[in-house]
């Protein structure tokens, strides 16, 4: 599933292209057809993330967009290719340098034009979003403190925080040595505190660079230059191989209805 950097980069991208502008809006599936036809001529006037939901406003209705584990967004400039197969949203208009734009989405679990109260609602359900804010540590931690959850299933809670997924959770608690299984309570509100400023660091990273790189330089393999795919991670997606500082076998298992990895020498219970 796209984490939070993922669609901070999409509304940053659609704003550049498409905010400002008319949008020419339609659903080639017809499944999104009622919603396309309210939104279909109109300006967007400004596109925003906040955790793994994307919302576009077009002057009153807002076009809400949830990926989920298949949703994919694909754009490109000129004329759009011929819709085919399951399309569900197609937006058209002029770019910023006067030629055609357009994007295809495909997949999303949730794609629905919502009023601004239901917008509202939505995002009074969400914990703090570390692109957002950087002081939202003290906030998550009122949730976290006090839960006998473990905390790897509570990193998982977008009502805790928002914008974390299945990467950044292994991730990060390897990087602050917490056991996924550890309760909340059991968290102390310092090392939590440390663990979102990170998180806040990570994301941002991850939005500059477009991908998700956890490890520091003097864990790859490699030192310098670019860093390759199996250079980017600490333990996520690593079963079975030795973690990069104690050499003992990466485990998963499954947490939340995600596998979860983790190394079971550093982040001892």
């Amino acid at each position: 599933m796209p984490e939070g950097h993922t669609l901070f980069r999409l509304a940053r991208e659609q704003s550049e292209l498409f905010a400002g502008r008319p949008v020419h809006v339609t659903s080639p599936q017809g499944r999104f057809a009622a919603g396309a036809a309210l939104l279909d001529g109109r300006v967007v006037e400004e596109i925003t993330s906040y955790g793994k939901h994307l919302f576009a406003d077009f002057g009153g209705p807002v076009l809400h967009v949830h990926l989920g584990l298949y949703g994919t967004y694909t754009t490109g400039l000129g004329d759009p290719p011929s819709p085919r197969g399951a399309l569900r949203m197609r937006w058209v208009a002029d770019g910023p340098k006067g030629e055609g734009v357009w994007t295809d989405l495909r997949g999303a679990t949730a794609c629905d034009v919502l009023t601004q109260p239901e917008v509202d609602g939505i995002l009074d359900r969400l914990g703090p979003d570390p692109l957002r804010t950087r002081r939202g540590g003290p906030l998550s931690y009122a949730r976290v403190g006090r839960s006998r959850t473990a905390v790897g299933a509570l990193l998982m809670d977008q009502s805790v925080l928002a914008g974390v997924g299945n990467v950044y959770r292994a991730e990060i608690l390897f990087r602050h040595r917490i056991s996924p299984f550890r309760p909340g309570r059991d968290v102390g509100a310092q090392e939590w505190q440390a663990l979102w400023d990170d998180l806040v660091k990570l994301m941002r990273a991850g939005v500059r660079m477009g991908r998700i790189v956890t490890t520091e330089p003097a864990d790859r393999s490699r030192r310098s230059g670019a860093v390759r795919r199996e250079d980017a991670h600490y333990v996520y997606r690593r079963t079975g191989l030795p973690c990069r500082i104690c050499g003992t076998e990466v485990r998963t298992e499954e947490m939340v209805g995600r596998n979860l990895h983790w190394c079971p020498t550093c982040q001892a219970v």
